[in-house]
């Protein structure tokens, strides 16, 4: 195998990574997090510290989100310069990098500064529009990734 099919084959792997790291976190790490109860027969925790645990598993999840931007931005670059890039995946990459850096720049900070403000400010309206942003932008961040996927792959299948 070539240095090029390593590269394309790493590239592929990071973006069904983290295809799969923000699918596994939103349906299933908070869904299991947010209903401990039903876990643990009887309610241990708060819905606050609930949420400084998946908080915290997010904030974690930023770090990855950073190098992705990167991976993504530097790999998409090296294609355009090639010539070996069209409209849809110059789009899928720019919603992809644009979606991981709100969740990791804004979104996850913002709802960690709200967490140390304690319990009482995670039940203001401020709160709970920035939580229902998070979503949104978390679900556009699949949708993107996995057409970022599909593009490259497609792109990668025919120019062979």
């Amino acid at each position: 195998m070539n240095k090029k099919a390593l590269v394309d084959v790493f590239y592929l792997l990071t973006i069904a990574m983290t295809a799969g790291a923000v699918l596994i976190l939103g349906a299933f790490v908070a869904a299991v997090i947010f209903h401990s109860e039903i876990y643990l027969s009887i309610p241990l925790l708060s819905r606050y510290e609930e949420g400084k645990i998946m908080g915290e598993i997010f904030r974690r999840f930023t770090y990855w989100g950073y190098i992705m931007a990167i991976i993504i931005v530097g790999y998409e670059i090296a294609r355009f310069k090639a010539m070996q890039i069209d409209v849809i995946s110059i789009m899928a990459s720019f919603g992809s990098v644009g979606t991981l850096l709100l969740f990791s720049g804004v979104y996850s900070p913002k709802m960690l500064e709200f967490q140390q403000l304690g319990e009482v400010a995670m039940m203001n309206n401020s709160f709970e529009s920035l939580h229902k942003a998070s979503e949104i932008d978390f679900k556009i961040m699949l949708i993107m990734l996995l057409v970022l996927f599909g593009r490259r792959a497609y792109l990668m299948a025919v120019k062979r």
